[in-house]
């Protein structure tokens, strides 16, 4: 870990649980007076509590030392003349635990114990699982597209731990297009804590009344160009859960045409090893209708892997989830790209929530005329 004193010189932003300064870092302490740069740092309050500016703070500068896209900015570790806080709730569920900023939330399986004991499952729920946290803007746009009621997103702890790390997150609660946020496992920051995935699901369904849950890692999900090592593979264990509970899984798939790097190209790997190699049980997986030479390339990939003969595929358009992100004004990117720049990226993701949303619209009718 790489640490130097800075300055707090402005606050640039506020959301719920972070806010982004502009800090002026000591990066050579052997000078004197030490060299100093401007630089972009973030604080997440419920670590460090509150910062202001002219504070004198403690920062990681790892990442930016690193030269990493995602994840390149300072965090603040900790403030200099800090004032005692206390605990603001009963919770002794600790997360980030045994860290030196490991703290206690509240979680679900605290406070209501009794709902998820006597809950009965998800009772055939859609559960869309997806491999990066740029997908869950489509996906929840598509659902609400397609007929869902209540839609909730679980973010899993395979990136980011803090929840308020997502500017996405905030921005498709403000449009209508999520109506609740699960922070579970080491995650947290979430309008509900859950210990696992499991809970976290069983939470969106029976406290939030998601009828289409949404589970993903949060942002800055983490590759490593060989088949096991990427964080993204945790959403097969997520279509596992799913069909543990007794919901219905549904695979999002990544696909792209406009990633440089081959192994992104069509299906991604990462997805064909989650539906081949980790996902155990059979999933809805939705294949977004393509151009034609682009719809060839996808299909051949899913049948190069005879994953037909493990899980049902389901060719869906996915235009109306993109139409639904526009009339509610949330503009989404995934690796600095655009719905325009990477249609077949976005239009998969909003197919897998067409789909989970027309399930779910279908169950409400089933449960209707059985009633």
């Amino acid at each position: 870990m790489r640490l130097r004193h800075a300055t707090v010189r402005r606050i640039r932003s506020e959301r719920p649980g972070v806010l982004e300064l502009d800090v002026l870092v000591e990066e050579d302490p052997a000078d004197e007076p030490p060299a100093a740069e401007l630089g972009l740092a973030l604080a997440f309050t419920q670590l460090v509590g509150r910062v202001e500016v002219g504070d004198r703070v403690l920062v990681n500068t790892t990442a930016v030392a690193l030269g990493l896209g995602t994840g390149g900015y300072h965090i603040v570790v900790a403030v200099d003349d800090q004032a005692p806080t206390d605990l603001g709730h009963p919770g002794r569920v600790m997360k980030a635990r045994y860290t030196p900023l490991q703290m206690a939330v509240e979680s679900v399986e605290e406070t209501d114990q009794g709902a998820l004991e006597r809950s009965v499952g998800l009772d055939g729920r859609p559960v869309v699982c997806a491999p990066l946290h740029s997908m869950i803007g489509p996906i929840a746009a598509g659902a609400r597209a397609a007929g869902a009621e209540r839609i909730a997103y679980v973010m899993s702890d395979g990136a980011a731990l803090p929840g308020g790390l997502s500017n996405l997150v905030p921005r498709l609660r403000a449009a209508g297009l999520l109506d609740g946020f699960v922070t579970s496992g080491q995650a947290f920051g979430g309008e509900l804590e859950a210990v696992t995935i499991w809970s976290g699901v069983l939470a969106a369904a029976e406290l939030v009344g998601a009828d289409v849950v949404i589970v993903a890692d949060g942002p800055g999900n983490l590759g490593t160009d060989t088949t096991w090592g990427v964080s993204a593979l945790a959403s097969g264990h997520a279509l596992n859960a799913a069909e543990a509970l007794g919901g219905r899984p549904v695979a999002a798939l990544r696909v792209s045409f406009a990633d440089a790097r081959e192994r992104h190209r069509g299906v991604s790997h990462h997805s064909l090893t989650i539906l081949d190699r980790v996902c155990r049980v059979a999933a809805d997986v939705a294949v977004p209708i393509l151009e034609a030479r682009e719809r060839d390339i996808v299909w051949s990939s899913l049948r190069e892997r005879r994953l037909e003969e493990r899980h049902q595929l389901v060719e869906v358009d996915g235009r109306a989830a993109l139409d639904e992100l526009e009339r509610a004004g949330v503009e989404v990117e995934s690796m600095g790209r655009t719905a325009s720049e990477d249609r077949a990226f976005f239009l998969a993701a909003g197919a897998a929530g067409i789909l989970a949303g027309r399930m779910a619209a279908g169950s409400r009718r089933w449960r209707r005329g059985a009633g």
